[in-house]
């Protein structure tokens, strides 16, 4: 079973982050170096999203929804 993160845009679209396997990183570490800072995110099954490529572009999440954690200041140095 494949999984992908999603996040919700600003604009009120989703994001979906499909993570590479052999990067040596779990699912939750690419979330929170991929994810923005500050914005919550959810790790679900790729059978969870739109089938059809032409309304997937029209999805939305619910931002109650994403509550596997928040991206984070990956990297960022002040």
């Amino acid at each position: 079973m494949e999984k992908v993160i999603v996040y919700r845009l600003p604009d009120g679209g989703a994001a979906i982050i499909s993570p590479f396997e052999g990067s040596g990183l779990t699912l939750e570490e690419i979330a929170v170096k991929d994810v923005p800072s500050g914005f919550p995110y959810k790790i679900i099954n790729t059978s969870d999203l739109p089938q059809d490529s032409a309304t997937r572009s029209l999805w939305d999440v619910d931002e109650a929804d994403l509550t596997d954690g928040v991206g984070a200041d990956y990297g960022v140095t002040e």
